[in-house]
């Protein structure tokens, strides 16, 4: 299952649809084209982690682990100031953000003003998710080291030989190595 699933499954897109009052398949269409820029922000942040995904794990805990996925569930209105914080130490800065949302809106033709307000929303999801699914640290490929191991490690760690999980939703072109893909969009958010 890919990410852009669970987030579909756990409600959050259409949470956050119904919060920035837009229609549901604009939300999903609106994620779908932020989450390699969002992924590849966490990929990035683990790679600058002294201890790599301990690294992670620690910052996401930091940031409010899996409650900031329950905070865009949650009946509450979505605290946008937490998913702006994801945002500052994934990207570094909010002119990459803004890069990220102008870079969607001419994938999708969604307004990046309405994209830049689902940013946040959209790293809260992943990042309540990833730390979720880091609690389980016991098994080896498991937890977040699976869940980004095929992220870090190329494209050959699943049995299966396929990529899954955020491996292969980053892996843009479908060559089986998602590194040449989030490389490229680095490099267009540098220009």
């Amino acid at each position: 299952m890919n990410i852009m699933d669970v987030l579909q499954q756990s409600g959050g897109i259409g949470t956050m649809a119904k919060e920035l009052g837009i229609n549901e398949s604009v939300a999903q269409a609106g994620a779908a084209a932020l989450l390699p820029a969002i992924l590849g922000g966490f990929k990035k942040t683990t790679q600058a982690q002294p201890s790599g995904l301990d690294g992670l794990g620690g910052l996401l805990g930091q940031m409010g682990g899996g409650g900031l996925l329950d905070s865009v569930l949650g009946t509450q209105p979505t605290p946008v100031n937490q998913g702006n914080e994801v945002l500052g130490q994934i990207f570094g800065s909010k002119e990459v953000s803004r890069t990220v949302a102008a870079g969607a809106e001419q994938q999708t033709g969604i307004s990046s003003d309405l994209l830049k307000k689902m940013l946040p929303v959209v790293a809260m999801m992943v990042a309540g998710y990833m730390a979720k699914q880091g609690g389980d640290n016991s098994g080896s490929g498991g937890g977040l080291g699976g869940l980004i191991g095929g992220l870090l490690g190329g494209g050959s760690q699943n049995a299966s030989g396929g990529l899954g999980g955020l491996g292969s939703l980053l892996d843009l072109d479908g060559d089986g190595n998602p590194l040449d893909d989030i490389i490229g969009m680095a490099g267009k958010l540098v220009r």
